[in-house]
């Protein structure tokens, strides 16, 4: 049995820290896993740029309530749907997440969540397990299925190698240069003939 695991963010719907730093005017919170490896660096350091400026759960929630998911996206997911079983693997939150997956259709996400006081301020986070991606991967193909992945970013590599495919989507010149072994697409026809070739 196959299951395709894809990345959200920059995937299905775009970047939600890139769309809060431009609706806030904060360049630093445009840092993304495409420039920084290390997530639990990464999300450390948005906390602390949060605090800095007051900002909490409620001000990204109102950003993410006016995000729509990336043009094309929802019918690609639908049509990937009737062919396989999909989940989207993703370092996003509960928090963030849901309202997105509305737009989508409601498919399966396996997420992470944060730590929030009372007050609406993002005190903390917690991850579903260490390297979620490719640690959920394991897990699958230990109960049998093989395993197809697709992301943009470097905490989505590890996924994207460890299955029977992988492949990356929109990713960036510096990621696709240093992995050039596997493919790249632009386009969502071209990503689904590659993700059906390979089931």
């Amino acid at each position: 049995m196959n299951i395709v695991c894809l990345d959200l963010e920059g995937v299905l719907v775009p970047e939600i820290w890139i769309a809060f730093a431009e609706e806030t005017k904060i360049p630093e919170l445009r840092i993304t896993t495409r420039d920084e490896p290390d997530y639990d660096k990464l999300m450390k350091y948005r906390i602390g740029i949060l605090k800095e400026h007051g900002l909490g759960l409620r001000e990204i929630q109102d950003v993410i309530s006016r995000i729509d998911v990336m043009p094309g996206s929802k019918e690609f997911l639908d049509e990937l749907r009737e062919l396989t079983q999909v989940i989207i693997l993703s370092d996003t939150f509960e928090q963030f997440a849901t309202p997105l997956m509305k737009k989508l259709g409601w498919p399966t996400i396996f997420c992470n969540s944060l730590e929030v006081a009372e007050n609406g301020e993002i005190t903390g986070f917690r991850m579903r397990c260490e390297k979620s991606k490719l640690t959920t991967v394991k897990a699958l193909q230990s109960v049998g299925f093989e395993t197809v992945a697709c992301g943009d970013s470097y905490n989505d590599l590890g996924m994207i190698q460890a299955g029977k495919a992988g492949f990356l989507f929109r990713s960036t010149k510096k990621i696709k240069a240093d992995y050039p072994d596997i493919p790249a697409f632009e386009e969502y026809g071209d990503l689904l003939a590659a993700i059906k070739a390979a089931l």
